[in-house]
C-alpha cells in the first residue's frame, strides 16, 4: 500500500514519518498532489498557522488532491494542524481586514472534508481561573459516551483517559456533535479526536506521546490495510 505523508512546507513531517515506520509501514513523504490523490492511506501532520498551510495546499493543488482522495475513500489521519484543515474554514494566521468588498476577510478555507470552524482556545476556566496558552503537554483523552463503536478502529487497546501529548493554541469545532469521538479538558472542554467514516482528527501528537501514540498509529495503518 502507498501511505503518503503530506508535505505542505510544514511541521515535523519527519518524525511523523518515523512514527509510522516503527508502527509497520513505510511511508513516503510528498508533496506532489498527484501522489496524494493516488495513495491507498494519507497522514497529514501539522505545526504551523491555518492559514498559511491552507493557503499553500490550494496554490499547490494539494487541496484538490486530498478532497479526491477522501471522495474515493482514503483513510485519512490529520494531526493536530492536520485536524483543523478537515474542517471548513479557520481564523488562525489570518489578517482581520474588512472593506466594503471584502466584508469579512476573518477565514481561511480549510479542506472541508468535515463541517465546522476552528478557533482559539479558551484561556478562562468555569470557576475563574487562568490556564496557559498554548495548551503545552500531557493531558487525558476522554471518550465521548456513545462514541466507542465510531472510536474503536484508532483506539483499540487503548484505555480510555489515556495521556497523550498536546501542543496547540487553536481548537477545532465540528458542526455537527456526533463528529466528536473524543475530548480534551484544558480552560474548557474541547475535541481531541474527529472522524466521519474513515477520516480522522486527532488534536494530540501521537508521534510524541510514547506507547499510547505508537498503538494509536498502528491502529490506523491497521484500519487502512484491511
Amino acid at each position: 500500500m502507498a501511505f503518503v505523508v503530506i508535505d505542505y512546507r510544514k511541521g515535523n513531517i519527519r518524525s511523523v514519518q518515523k512514527a509510522l515506520e516503527l508502527a509497520g509501514v513505510e511511508a513516503r513523504i510528498s508533496e506532489d498532489p498527484h501522489e496524494i490523490a493516488c495513495a491507498d492511506a494519507l497522514v497529514l501532520p501539522g505545526v504551523g498557522a491555518f492559514a498559511d498551510a491552507a493557503g499553500f495546499m490550494e496554490t499547490s493543488g494539494q487541496m484538490a488532491a486530498v478532497r479526491d482522495a477522501i471522495a474515493r475513500g482514503v483513510p485519512f489521519l490529520g494531526i493536530c494542524l492536520g485536524l483543523h484543515l478537515l474542517l471548513e474554514q479557520g481564523e488562525e494566521g489570518v489578517p482581520q481586514v474588512r472593506s466594503r468588498d471584502v466584508p469579512d476577510a476573518s477565514w481561511a478555507c480549510g479542506i472541508g472534508a468535515l463541517a465546522g470552524h476552528v478557533r482559539r482556545i479558551d484561556r478562562v476556566a468555569p470557576d475563574g481561573t487562568a490556564r496557559k496558552v498554548p495548551h503545552v503537554g500531557w493531558n487525558q483523552v476522554r471518550l465521548v459516551p456513545g462514541a466507542e463503536a465510531a472510536c474503536a478502529p484508532l483506539f483499540a487497546g487503548i484505555e480510555d483517559g489515556s495521556n497523550f501529548y498536546f501542543t496547540h493554541s487553536y481548537q477545532g469545532v465540528p458542526a455537527r456533535s456526533d463528529a466528536v469521538l473524543a475530548t480534551v479538558t484544558h480552560a474548557s472542554t474541547m475535541p481531541a479526536v474527529i472522524a466521519r467514516g474513515r477520516v480522522f482528527g486527532v488534536q494530540f501528537h501521537p508521534e510524541k506521546s510514547s506507547h499510547k501514540g505508537l498503538r494509536l498509529l498502528r491502529n490506523f495503518v491497521d484500519l487502512a490495510q484491511n
